[in-house]
């Protein structure tokens, strides 16, 4: 589906001095939002309102192309769940108060079962340039439907996609590394010397009119948004915590590819110890965690064992 020139339309725009900022103008190139990626193993990205600098959105998650992430709207805290659900396609589902959504590729849509689902946003990248992307909220779609909260619908819609375009950006830097070297033209290859020591988120509802979905502009600050401090990577198992935390069974634990088989027994150790919980149920997101979920099943039971609960 192409994009309709007379809706309201964001370009992603990378930063020509610092990699980790990516910038949303309109084509006019008037800024709104601004997004700074944070530099490290573990995943982190906050988007600002770029003309009062104020934090929006946080998203986080163990690794850039992790199944699952966590989106946090602030002021107040809204965490909203990120969650991979395509086997051999590329989808993402979340849910929106009551309504449940999934993007399939460069659409996003509505699910509205039995019925068929709604197309609410549409995006398309350059190719060849994977940060480059335009992206557009189909208003008289949306309107069909009872929404509470649209501003922050249409954030965890955009950082949706910035988190996309991420995962795209390490894949294709990981392929040109593992890509090999072109052999010399030469008829021998010359010795190296040895080295002794050669190693082996106010939330979006509650600022201006700045927003997505809307042709309302924003006045263009000139100073950029103040470089957040450093997030200090949590401990694995509040990692699994934090992606159990939108769960609706709470006596069930997901295991997924992220995580350690220690951290998910330590978390589900934390939940028998509470006396309310009278047993948790194990499973797995995808065939190919059944075996991990044998183990971490082990690991909990030792954890017992060793606190005295063996009966």
């Amino acid at each position: 589906m192409s994009l309709d020139q007379n809706l309201f339309t964001l370009q992603v725009k990378p930063s020509a001095t610092d990699p980790t900022i990516v910038d949303l103008a309109d084509p006019t190139g008037n800024v709104f939002y601004r997004k700074q990626r944070s530099l490290g193993p573990v995943y982190t990205a906050h988007i600002y309102d770029f003309a009062s600098q104020s934090l929006l959105v946080t998203t986080n998650a163990p690794s850039a192309t992790s199944k699952v992430k966590i989106i946090e709207l602030q002021n107040p805290l809204v965490p909203v769940e990120l969650k991979a659900s395509g086997t051999f396609s590329v989808r993402w589902a979340f849910r929106w108060k009551e309504h449940e959504f999934e993007w399939k590729r460069e659409e996003c849509y509505i699910i509205r079962k039995p019925d068929p689902p709604v197309l609410v946003a549409i995006t398309k990248e350059i190719p060849g340039r994977v940060q480059f992307a335009t992206i557009q909220v189909l208003d008289y779609n949306l309107n069909r439907f009872d929404i509470e909260d649209r501003k922050g619908l249409e954030l965890v819609i955009l950082s949706g996609l910035l988190t996309f375009l991420d995962s795209a950006d390490v894949n294709q830097n990981q392929n040109q590394d593992s890509r090999p070297r072109a052999r010399s033209s030469l008829g021998s290859v010359q010795p190296q010397p040895s080295c002794s020591n050669s190693p082996s988120a106010s939330r979006h509802h509650s600022t201006p009119a700045a927003a997505l979905g809307s042709h309302s502009i924003s006045t263009k600050s000139k100073s950029s948004p103040p470089t957040p401090p450093p997030t200090p990577p949590p401990s694995g198992t509040d990692f699994i915590a934090q992606m159990h935390a939108l769960r609706s069974v709470i006596h069930e634990v997901t295991v997924y590819e992220e995580g350690t088989i220690e951290d998910y027994a330590r978390f589900c150790w934390r939940l028998l110890r509470d006396e309310a919980m009278g047993f948790i149920t194990v499973r797995s997101v995808h065939s190919l965690q059944v075996q991990k979920v044998l183990e971490v099943v082990e690991a909990t039971k030792r954890l017992r064992f060793q606190s005295g609960m063996c009966d």
